[in-house]
C-alpha cells in the first residue's frame, strides 16, 4: 500500500487541523534492566519449560504496521493505529 508522506490530520496538542509527516514506527530496543524483561528472563532460565509457548508454523502472513505522525506545527507524535499489510511504500 502506499502511504503519503505528509498528511493533514488533527493534533490534540494544537487542537485543530495541521500537516503532520508520516513515518513507519519502529520499536526500539528492549532495556535489560526494565522489571519486566528481568522478570521474563528470571522465568526463561532453568530446566523448566518455556514461559510461552514455541510457535510451530506462523498463524499470521503480514505484520500490522504502525504509522507514525509527527505534527509540523508543535513536533507532537501521535501514533496511528496498525492496519495488517505486506508491504508499505512512503510516497510523495
Amino acid at each position: 500500500m502506499k502511504v503519503p508522506k505528509t498528511i493533514r490530520t488533527y493534533c490534540p496538542r494544537c487542537r485543530t487541523h495541521t500537516v503532520h509527516t508520516v513515518s513507519i514506527y519502529k520499536h526500539g530496543k528492549r532495556r535489560t534492566l526494565a522489571e519486566g524483561q528481568r522478570r521474563y528472563l528470571r522465568k526463561q532460565e532453568g530446566y523448566g519449560s518455556k514461559r510461552k509457548p514455541e510457535q510451530k508454523r506462523f498463524a499470521k502472513v503480514t505484520k500490522k504496521v504502525v504509522l507514525k505522525l509527527r505534527c509540523s506545527q508543535c513536533g507532537y507524535i501521535l501514533h496511528r493505529r496498525g492496519i495488517r499489510l505486506k508491504k508499505v511504500e512512503l510516497v510523495g
